[in-house]
């Protein structure tokens, strides 16, 4: 199950099988030739047993319980820090906190104690443990090269999409960083581009290009009726840790999102713990784009015992993010907009529960939960991505980061087998076996 549990208060999901549902069938091109294969994601990147603050303390998500309990060994010496006074960054993350700490405690607990019952959130060890993959990522790199190449005007961009694969398998004529490329099979595909191999979900587009290369996306003629992106943000951790470029808040003012919208679009903004990052999506960006802010929700990332992955009080790092959503509105659109009776509305301060992956910066998908209040046909684009899901269209310059071949477990299987195997597994889910409990 994906969506574990489904309660008033929120979600609880295994993100991992969230990401499994795209790939099977699942087929590789070599030499023209192709072959089926069985695809999973390593379920190892998503095996957080431990709190990550210390392994001999635990945050308990239980009757108030939020403090570090105290350690049994004898601590060690550390030299004392000097007493300084809070800034005013401080100020307002502690305030925000108290605000919303209430909200996290009771709602986690909540749906942890009942998604425990369902055999989740108990401390799963059936997998074995292996290294995490450590792919180097030069996608960044080879983004920043293209930007060598001219650029194509405006009036002479070619419009539409090209196919990943050809009616033979070829992939040598793909040109990844000027057009939207697209995946139309109906099963996952297993090709090799640029060198590697990536696994391209089923009826994918993404674009692989930086923020000054985002037109092709533009003239790819999509409005889109939910649009999620994930920022580089910037912040001392990714300064020091040089993981990625990061991006001003101002520059995010010049993303087309009035181009790529459609009326009543839901827009949702993943949004760092800094105060200053939320104001600046509430009151600026925003209302720049014509977005009327609707609700904020909160991902609390929990270990597979369901423990709060860093205290809720902890001064540094939470174990929460925050994301905003919005609906596009706009005065030009109001002739196409569809009645206002025919709009889900959105509820506020709901809580997504869910192992968070051991990869940096890799989020747990929304597609499940955002489905009631976008439509199931609706059309969906993922910016600053770093990995493909099945119908959707991605844009950002490590977005098939998260494809390579070394994230996923690829075991040749027999047709014939393989496809009396989902004949039984529809079977069961059209008996009820596989459907989220509900709260």
């Amino acid at each position: 199950m994906s969506v574990v549990l489904h309660g008033s208060l929120g979600w609880v999901l295994d993100s991992c099988s969230l990401i499994d549902r795209g790939y099977s069938p699942c087929i590789r091109w070599r030499e023209n030739q192709k072959s089926a294969l069985k695809c999973s994601f390593k379920r190892q990147c998503f095996q957080v047993f431990k709190s990550y603050y210390n392994e001999n303390n635990r945050a308990d998500v239980d009757a108030g319980n939020t403090e570090v309990l105290k350690k049994t060994c004898k601590p060690s010496k550390k030299r004392k820090r000097k007493h300084h006074e809070l800034n005013q960054g401080e100020i307002d993350s502690l305030v925000f906190h108290e605000k919303i700490k209430s909200v996290i405690l009771e709602g986690t607990k909540y749906l942890v104690d009942s998604a425990q019952p369902l055999g989740y959130l108990n401390g799963q060890t059936n997998v074995d443990k292996e290294p995490l993959p450590s792919q180097e990522c030069n996608l960044a790199a080879l983004c920043e090269m293209a930007k060598d190449l001219p650029l194509v005007e405006d009036e002479e961009q070619e419009r539409g999409a090209q196919l990943l694969v050809g009616e033979d398998g070829c992939t040598s004529h793909v040109d990844l960083f000027s057009q939207v490329t697209e995946n139309k099979a109906d099963w996952a595909t297993v090709v090799t581009v640029m060198g590697e191999e990536y696994v391209i979900p089923p009826h994918t587009a993404f674009l692989l290009s930086d923020f000054t290369r985002i037109q092709p996306l533009v003239h790819y003629g999509t409005r889109f009726d939910l649009i999620v992106m994930d920022p580089p943000w910037e912040n001392k951790s990714v300064k020091r840790s040089r993981r990625y470029g990061s991006l001003p808040s101002s520059q995010l003012k010049r993303l087309p999102i009035p181009l790529l919208a459609s009326p009543n679009c839901l827009v949702v903004t993943w949004v760092t713990n800094r105060p200053s990052h939320l104001r600046f999506v509430r009151d600026e960006l925003y209302p720049h784009w014509g977005v009327e802010v609707v609700a904020e929700w909160f991902w609390v990332k929990v270990t597979t015992f369901g423990q709060f992955v860093f205290p809720l009080d902890s001064p540094h790092k939470k174990p929460y993010e925050v994301f905003v959503l919005g609906r596009y509105r706009c005065s030009a659109d109001i002739s196409e907009s569809p009645s206002e009776t025919s709009e889900v509305p959105v509820e506020d301060q709901r809580l997504i529960v869910s192992v968070p992956s051991a990869l940096h910066s890799q989020k747990p998908s929304l597609s499940e939960v955002l489905k009631p209040y976008i439509g199931a046909d609706a059309k969906c684009l993922e910016l600053f991505a770093r990995s493909l899901q099945p119908g959707w269209t991605s844009w950002g310059n490590e977005v098939l980061k998260f494809q390579h071949v070394s994230y996923f477990n690829l075991t040749p299987v027999d047709e014939k087998a393989e496809a009396e195997d989902d004949c039984t597994a529809k079977e069961k889910q059209a008996q009820g076996f596989d459907s989220p409990g509900k709260t």
